[in-house]
């Protein structure tokens, strides 16, 4: 091989050595970003249950007084007739 192939070759080799370092860093970059989405999704889902676990028993609170308020509403109304 003359000196100019080899050269033009070697050229060749370190360029795919340097486009594989940044595909390896690209492939990488993304897969993180994949567990990070996972994460912050599991993140907002979990606070939310976590937040109506903690919140349920005055929900269950306001139910309960709504549904004696229209009970009382009723019997009002029956009385009336």
């Amino acid at each position: 091989m003359d000196p100019e192939s080899k050269e033009l070759l070697q050229a060749t080799l370190e360029l795919a050595q340097e486009n594989n370092k940044m595909l390896h860093s690209m492939k990488r970059s993304m897969q993180m970003s994949r567990i990070m989405s996972y994460v912050y999704w599991a993140f907002i889902i979990g606070s939310a249950l976590g937040a109506y676990y903690f919140v349920q028993p005055y929900i269950d609170q306001l139910l309960d007084a709504y549904g004696g308020t229209v009970d009382t509403i009723n019997i009002i109304r029956s009385f009336g007739r």
